[in-house]
C-alpha cells in the first residue's frame, strides 16, 4: 500500500460526492471540489470553489418570518473542461461505456489525476488522463492538464473551456429551500486568443472576485494552431476551440487560472492583478507542478510522522488516513493564511456544510499547529481577537460583562446560529438553542494559553492573547450567579458540548444548569487570567487593566469565584453532566438498535417519534470527558481540590465507563476525545475509537455527510491521537512532558515537533523514549516524563528508560 495515495477504480455515480470532498484540493486561500471538469451540479456532481473566509448574507421569507444566513459562498467555477466528437453530445460518462476508469490522489505532491478509456454510443474510443492542481506556492493560481487520445476513430473535435459564475449554493439538501444565488456578474472579457476573464460580486458583502483562464493546446509537446469561438453570457465565458485529430494521436489541453479578490493584501484591482497573474506565468503545467511540488514537500516535513507496525498492513491503512487527515488540513489552513483575516470552519473549504462557519473545532486542530508551525496558530487566533469588540457587544446585549463570542462564527463575529433546525427525518423546523453553548469562550481562552506555552510568544500574548482572555474571564465571573444556600456560584441556562441536553423535560426555556465541564473549565479560565498578569510586565499589565478598567475589587471577586464553583455529583460520587441530570430517564439502548440500527443520531430519532432526547441520559459526544481530554487526571483533580471537593483519580475510570455507556457518538468528535481518554486504562477499546475515527470520513461513517464537507475537527484530531495521546505529551509548569504509552499495534514512533526555540525528534518504543534537539545555541528547556525532569539544551540528546520509570 503506498500511504501516499488515495485511489479508486471504477466510476461510482453513488459515490462521486464523497470523493469530491475527499480529493478536494487547495491551498489555505482558496480550495476546489474534485468534480469532474465536464460536468455541472447535478445529483451525481457537485462543482464547488470555496474562498477561506468568503462569506454573504442573504434573506429567506420562512412562513411569516424573515430569516438571514450567512453562507460560504461558491464561487466561479474554473474548472469547466469538456470537449465532443464533431458534432456530437459534449463527453458524459454516462452516455456511453466505461473500459476503464481510476482517479488517484497523490498526497505528496498535491496531484489528483484520472485516468480513463471510453466508449461512445456510436463506438468511438476515447482515452482522457488528467492532472490538476491548486498551487501551494502561489495561492493564487490553479492548473488544469487533460491528453485526450483518439483511439480507433479521426474526425474533428471541439473542446470548450469556460470560467463559470452562474453558480449557486446547492450543495446542501436541506438548504435548498433558502436563497442560494450570491453572486451578481460584473464582467467578461477576451483578454487575448488564448485567454478569457470573469468577475464577480457577492451581493451583499460586496466581495469581488476575478478568474483569469489561459487555455493552449499541445501536440508532441508542441503548440497547435486553432480555430477558436467565444461564447459569453452575463456571469460565463468559454473559449471554444476546433481542430482534427487523426487515429491514435493525442492532443493536451492546458489551462491555467489565476484567482484574485478585492480583498487581497498588495493589489491595485483584483481584476487587473487577475490578468498580470497569467500573463506572467509563462510555464507549463510541468514546471508550475514542480514548485506547488516542492512547497507540498516542505509541509510534509513539518507534519511528518512515521511508526513501525505490528501488522504492516494496518499500519499502511493508519498511515494513508492519517496522511489525507494531514493534507485536508494543510488544504484549509497553511502558511497562506498568515496573511488572511480567518478562523478554522468545522468542515473545511471543501463544502457548504453548517454554512462553513467556524465553532469550537479549533480546540482540536491547533495543538497539530503549535508543535509544526505555531505561525498559523497565531494568525487564527487573531481572527478571535480582532472580533473581541463584537464578543463584547454579545455580552452585554445579553446583560454580562466581558466577552461572549458566537457558537457559530463567520465574517464579523456576530452569532450566526439560526433560532430553528430542520429535523430532516420529521421535516419539521424545530427552536435551536445551540447558541447556548458558551463554552467556546473557554475552547478560544484555553487555544490563547496554549499556543503561549508552547512557543513562549509574549508579543502576542500581551498585545493581542491577553485583553481577550480577560475578558473571557470576566464574562465567566459575571454571568455566575451566587446562591447564598450553597455558598456557591452556579453557572444557569447554558448547553454543554453535548448537544442533545437543549432544556430540562418539558421546559418552556432552553438551557441547562452547572453543566460540570462548562462550571469547571470556566474556574480553569479565571486561574489562567490571573496567571496571565502574573506573567506580563507589570507596566503592561497595568496598562490593560487600565485599558478595559479592571479594578482589584474585580480580581478580587474572580478568585472568589474560583474557589466557590457549583459542581454537581450525584449519589454514586459521579460528577453530574448538569444539574438534574440524574433525574432523567434512562434509554432502552438495545431497543433502539434493534429497530433503528443507526442510532447516532437519537435526538432526530426520538424528536421524529415525538418525544425529546432532553428527557434521556443519553449524550452525542463527550460532555464531562473533555475534562479529561483537555486536562491531566492531576489538573482536575487540582480544580476540585480548589473548589474544595474531594476527587480521587481512581475514580475517573467509574467516571469514562458511565458517560460512556450513555453516548451514541453523533459528532466524529466524539471518538476522538474517548479514544484519548481510554487509552492508558482500556487500550483495546482505545485503539477500537481511534481507528473509527480514521475511518469517519473517508468511509462516510455518518452516513452521508462527507459529501457535504470534511469534519476537519475529527480529522485533526485523530492525528493528535498519535502526537500528544501516545506520546503523553504536554505543557504544564514550564515543562514539555513526556509520558509515551503506544498502543500494541504501534512497535516504534518517531516524530518532529517545534517546541518554543526548540526543533525536537521524538523517539519512542516501549522500553524507551529519545529526546533530540536539532537546533543548537538556544535556551535551555525541560523535559519531564513520569516524574522524572531533566533539562535540554540546544543539540544534545536525552534518553529515558522507560522501564526503570515509576508510571
Amino acid at each position: 500500500m503506498n500511504e501516499w495515495l488515495l485511489v479508486y477504480e471504477g466510476f461510482d455515480p453513488g459515490e462521486e460526492g464523497l470523493r469530491e470532498s475527499l480529493c478536494t484540493l487547495g491551498n489555505g486561500y482558496f480550495c476546489t471540489r474534485a468534480a469532474a471538469p465536464e460536468t455541472e451540479a447535478d445529483d451525481i456532481h457537485y462543482p464547488g470553489t470555496y474562498l477561506a473566509g468568503g462569506y454573504n448574507r442573504l434573506d429567506t421569507k420562512m412562513g411569516d418570518r424573515m430569516i438571514q444566513n450567512e453562507d460560504l459562498v461558491n464561487f466561479p467555477n474554473w474548472l469547466p473542461l469538456t470537449f465532443r466528437i464533431g458534432n456530437g453530445n459534449w463527453f458524459r460518462l454516462q452516455a456511453g461505456e466505461v473500459l476503464s476508469y481510476r482517479q488517484e490522489l497523490d498526497m505528496r505532491q498535491g496531484v489528483l489525476s484520472r485516468n480513463i478509456h471510453f466508449r461512445d454510443k456510436d463506438g468511438r474510443e476515447i482515452k482522457l488522463n488528467e492532472r490538476r492542481l491548486v498551487h501551494m506556492a502561489n495561492p493564487h493560481l490553479a492548473a488544469l492538464e487533460t491528453t485526450l487520445t483518439a483511439v480507433n476513430w479521426s474526425g474533428p473535435i471541439e473542446i470548450r473551456s469556460a470560467l463559470d459564475g452562474r453558480v449557486i449554493n446547492a450543495g446542501v439538501e436541506r438548504y435548498r429551500t433558502l436563497n442560494s444565488k450570491h453572486l451578481e456578474p460584473l464582467e467578461t472579457r477576451i483578454v487575448d486568443d488564448e485567454t478569457i476573464f470573469l468577475k464577480v460580486q457577492t451581493i451583499q458583502s460586496e466581495l469581488r472576485v476575478a478568474e483569469t483562464a489561459r487555455t493552449r493546446v499541445f501536440r508532441n509537446g508542441k503548440s497547435v494552431v486553432t480555430e477558436r469561438r467565444k461564447e459569453e453570457e452575463p456571469g460565463y465565458i468559454a473559449d471554444n476551440i476546433h481542430l482534427y485529430m487523426d487515429q491514435g494521436s493525442s492532443i493536451t489541453i492546458e489551462k491555467v487560472v489565476s484567482l484574485f479578490t478585492s480583498r487581497d493584501p498588495a493589489i491595485s484591482e483584483c481584476g487587473h492583478d487577475s490578468r498580470k497573474a497569467i500573463v506572467r506565468v509563462e510555464n507549463g503545467f510541468d514546471e508550475l507542478l514542480a514548485d506547488h511540488s516542492q512547497a507540498w514537500q516542505q509541509l510534509g516535513r513539518r507534519f511528518n510522522s512515521e511508526g513501525i507496525w505490528k501488522n504492516p498492513d494496518e499500519g499502511g491503512r493508519v498511515g494513508l488516513i492519517v496522511r489525507l487527515h494531514l493534507f485536508h488540513l494543510l488544504q484549509t489552513v497553511s502558511p497562506h493564511t498568515a496573511d488572511l483575516d480567518i478562523g478554522v470552519p468545522a468542515r473545511g473549504w471543501h463544502g457548504e456544510a453548517y454554512r462553513g462557519h467556524v465553532f469550537w473545532d479549533e480546540l482540536f486542530i491547533f495543538p497539530l499547529l503549535n508543535f509544526r508551525i505555531p505561525e498559523i496558530t497565531r494568525s487564527l487566533l487573531l481572527y478571535r481577537c480582532r472580533r473581541l469588540n463584537e464578543a463584547r457587544a454579545a455580552a452585554s446585549q445579553a446583560g454580562h460583562k466581558g466577552a461572549m463570542y458566537p457558537w457559530q462564527s463567520g465574517s464579523n463575529g456576530r452569532e450566526e446560529t439560526q433560532l430553528l433546525h430542520l429535523n430532516p427525518r420529521s421535516g419539521r423546523w424545530l427552536p435551536d438553542g445551540s447558541h447556548l453553548q458558551r463554552h467556546v469562550n473557554i475552547a478560544i481562552a484555553f487555544n490563547i494559553w496554549q499556543y503561549y506555552q508552547a512557543t513562549l510568544d509574549m508579543e502576542f500574548l500581551a498585545y493581542h492573547g491577553a485583553e481577550t482572555l480577560l475578558e473571557i474571564a470576566r464574562y465567566w465571573a459575571s454571568t455566575a450567579t451566587y446562591n447564598p444556600g450553597l455558598d456557591r456560584y452556579e453557572i444557569l441556562g447554558v448547553m454543554g458540548p453535548d448537544e442533545y441536553h437543549e432544556a430540562y423535560p418539558d421546559a418552556d426555556n432552553p438551557g441547562l444548569n452547572n453543566n460540570a465541564y462548562t462550571n469547571l473549565m470556566a474556574v480553569w479560565v479565571l486561574c489562567r487570567a490571573l496567571d496571565v498578569l502574573e506573567l506580563m510586565s507589570d507596566y503592561r499589565s497595568r496598562e490593560i487593566c487600565k485599558a478595559i478598567n479592571l479594578s482589584q475589587e474585580e480580581l478580587q471577586h474572580w478568585r472568589n469565584v474560583s474557589t466557590k464553583m457549583r459542581v454537581a455529583f450525584n449519589d454514586e460520587g459521579i460528577i453530574s453532566q448538569f444539574e438534574g441530570y440524574e433525574d432523567l430517564q434512562e434509554l432502552d439502548w438495545q431497543a433502539y438498535r434493534e429497530k433503528y440500527g443507526d442510532i447516532h443520531r437519537l435526538d432526530r430519532i426520538l424528536e421524529a417519534e415525538g418525544d425529546s432526547a432532553n428527557r434521556y441520559k443519553l449524550s452525542k459526544q463527550a460532555d464531562l470527558l473533555m475534562l479529561f481530554y483537555l486536562l491531566s487526571a492531576d489538573e482536575v483533580t487540582e480544580l476540585l481540590n480548589r473548589l474544595g471537593y474531594s476527587f480521587d483519580t481512581e475514580n475517573i475510570p467509574q467516571h469514562i465507563e458511565y458517560y460512556m455507556n450513555r453516548t451514541s457518538h453523533g459528532s466524529t468528535l466524539s471518538r476522538i476525545v474517548h479514544a484519548w481518554v481510554l487509552a492508558r486504562s482500556d487500550r483495546v477499546h482505545s485503539w477500537k475509537f481511534f481507528m473509527e475515527a480514521l475511518e469517519s470520513d473517508i468511509s462516510d461513517s455518518q452516513g452521508g455527510t462527507t459529501r457535504e464537507g470534511i469534519h476537519l475537527g475529527a480529522m485533526a484530531g485523530s492525528v493528535d491521537l498519535v502526537q500528544r495521546c501516545y506520546t503523553g505529551l504536554e505543557m504544564r509548569n514550564d515543562v514539555l512532558w513526556l509520558n509515551p504509552c503506544l498502543p500494541d499495534e504501534l512497535l516504534q514512533l518517531r516524530m518532529r515537533i517545534r517546541y518554543r526555540d526548540h526543533l525536537l525528534v521524538l523517539e519512542s518504543t516501549p522500553e524507551k523514549l529519545k529526546v533530540i534537539s536539532r537546533k543548537p545555541k538556544v535556551a535551555p528547556i525541560r523535559i519531564g516524563c513520569r516524574g522524572e525532569v531533566r533539562e535540554l539544551n540546544g543539540g544534545e540528546t536525552l534518553e529515558f528508560e522507560l522501564a526503570a520509570l515509576t508510571h
